[in-house]
């Protein structure tokens, strides 16, 4: 069977952590071809082609295709998805935005956040925050999925992979650029990195919140935070980790006053380690904790921060 991955293009550069890991998915369902598309992507098609496991690499680019539309991408997809049996991605944001249009304009559904592959027409994907597995079977003759990266190792590099110059499809113009505003940092992105500092309800303050980010500092960590310390203002909306905000599974996971509620937990609980610092010895969050220490944060993690 051909499988059609869209890969992780951001700004002309292959998200090669991202990309691999969807790769190590598509691999069960048969010959992989990658797509990369973007206003610059020829790097990126380079970058995919080195991926084992990659059959082909078809680069498109075009100015339609920039600035993380989802519509031109989404109808260039389904330009080339009558060569096809499987279209995936990784569930990554600009995925999660193509891939339900796609689905949509091939008539068929969407299964997202799959986790495992059963055989060609059955995946398992979690559902009740994470509570409970879905297997799900789709009878479509086409299959759109976005497979959940936290689950799958990502393959390795080696490949050979050809690489083809495509054009893009003729632009919907349902939508348009106006501007970009991206925040700057030295830190790790959040959901590839290998060490995670979360700060929740406890933290008190955007202004004790700093205890949290010193630390990631000192570790070479990427910062991230509950639901409940992003709606107190204590940390931004892209920090948030759970259920509603972004997924995670590090080598290590540092939970800094963080109950466990279950909506935070389905957003990091396959984390390889994960050190729980709380003064409430009865926090959910003990539960899942493969290290936990009952303290008050504000004396623990300057403790811990002069340590490293």
């Amino acid at each position: 069977m051909a499988v059609l991955l869209l890969a992780e293009v951001n700004n002309g550069e292959l998200a090669l952590d991202a990309t691999a890991k969807a790769v190590t998915a598509a691999k069960a369902l048969g010959d992989v071809t990658v797509l990369a598309a973007g206003a610059s992507a020829a790097a990126a098609g380079e970058a995919a082609a080195k991926i084992d496991g990659v059959a082909k690499v078809l680069v498109a680019e075009d100015a339609s295709l920039g600035h993380r539309l989802a519509e031109p991408t989404a109808a260039l997809i389904v330009s080339l998805a009558g060569d096809f049996d499987h279209i995936v991605a990784p569930a990554t944001t600009d995925a999660k935005n193509v891939m339900p249009r796609v689905a949509a304009l091939l008539d068929v559904m969407v299964i997202s956040d799959a986790t495992e592959v059963v055989d060609a027409d059955t995946f398992v994907r979690p559902i009740y925050a994470g509570n409970a597995m879905q297997t799900v079977k789709s009878n479509d003759a086409k299959k759109v999925i976005t497979f959940r990266t936290s689950t799958f190792d990502a393959a390795g590099e080696g490949g050979s992979a050809a690489v083809e110059s495509i054009g893009a499809a003729d632009n919907p113009g349902l939508s348009e650029w106006v501007e970009d505003k991206v925040a700057e940092s030295d830190r790790p992105e959040l959901t590839s990195a290998g060490v995670v500092v979360s700060g929740g309800r406890g933290v008190g303050s955007e202004e004790d919140f700093a205890l949290i980010e010193k630390l990631a500092d000192k570790l070479g960590a990427a910062v991230g935070a509950s639901r409940a310390a992003v709606d107190s203002g204590y940390a931004p909306n892209d920090l948030q980790v759970g259920q509603t905000g972004k997924v995670v599974a590090p080598e290590l996971y540092i939970a800094v006053g963080i109950s466990g509620a279950i909506q935070h937990l389905a957003g990091m609980k396959d984390s390889k380690i994960i050190v729980a610092i709380n003064k409430d010895e009865e926090a959910p969050i003990f539960q899942v904790a493969d290290f936990g220490l009952v303290a008050d944060l504000f004396d623990a993690v300057p403790a811990l921060t002069d340590a490293v």
